[in-house]
């Protein structure tokens, strides 16, 4: 019936910076993708919900903390995405990559459990469904491949089904991701060692692609490797170094920082600026 992710909490001190930045992509049959700033040139069309598909829900038990575990969101309250949150399965989960991706979720079947008359949830996938291979994917393993299922927190599933139900028919589809504020960056680990977790990102809402740069030993932009979820790791030293940073959602749209944050800056200090829409 329900799954319960198991939480990956790390205690940290947070840098949290946002950038005003403006969403480009890269020139579709251009050569010159680039402008003389160093910036993406053509903008690509604001991400759009997709078709709708069919899908079964279950709910787990958790709090704000449990909720975001195999994402990396140590708080999904605190960190912008509310109790609407959803775990997702390995199919939908794809290694972490769409951690921040927010759906349309609608109960389909009132016999089966859903609440007449209640329409739509908005969620927001914060976690992993893991498998269960020693169940079989139609009769208590919702979350094996190749199934793509839902296993909504809670607080979200109630709103459109009955507890008792403890399964329920659904159609979800991709929506955009609306969020306030711009996008963060958290800086955790050491000089030798930074985790950057990405979080409070709109319009697709999943980070693909995280990179940066300085101003004196890092001069060009350097990929991160996802770590787990949407924390992006580098063991470049960032100490001393006035910060950009360049992401890319997953419907291609990219983001260049326009503000840079200063060589002195110190954890726990906070930039906001501009997000995807």
């Amino acid at each position: 019936m329900a799954f319960l992710s198991g939480a990956i909490l790390i205690t940290t001190l947070v840098f949290l910076v946002a950038f005003s930045l403006p969403n480009v992509h890269a020139a579709g049959k251009s050569n010159n993708k680039y402008n003389k700033k160093g910036e993406l040139r053509h903008h690509r069309p604001i991400f759009k919900p997709t078709g709708w598909k069919k899908a079964l829900a279950t709910f787990y038990d958790g709090d704000t903390k449990t909720f975001g575990g195999a994402c990396g969101y140590d708080d999904v309250v605190k960190d912008g995405y509310g109790l609407d949150t959803t775990a997702l399965s390995s199919v939908l989960f794809k290694d972490g990559q769409t951690c921040g991706a927010c759906y349309e979720i609608k109960c389909v079947n009132s016999r089966a459990g859903c609440k007449a008359g209640k329409s739509s949830i908005f969620v927001t996938g914060t976690n992993l469904c893991p498998p269960n291979y020693d169940i079989p994917g139609d009769n208590g393993g919702w979350c094996n491949p190749p199934r793509e299922h839902f296993d909504l927190a809670k607080p979200a599933y109630l709103k459109i089904a009955e507890y008792k139900a403890g399964i329920v028919p659904i159609n979800y589809r991709r929506v955009p991701c609306k969020k306030k504020g711009g996008i963060r960056f958290t800086i955790t680990g050491n000089p030798y060692f930074n985790l950057v977790s990405v979080w409070n990102v709109g319009g697709a809402g999943d980070i693909t692609q995280v990179q940066l740069k300085g101003n004196k030993k890092i001069k060009h932009w350097t990929n991160l490797k996802r770590n787990w979820g949407q924390k992006w790791e580098t063991d470049v030293m960032l100490v001393g170094e006035a910060l950009s940073f360049r992401v890319r959602s997953s419907d291609l749209r990219y983001s260049t920082s326009r503000w840079i944050a200063p060589s002195n800056w110190k954890f726990g200090q906070t930039f906001v600026g501009k997000n995807f829409v």
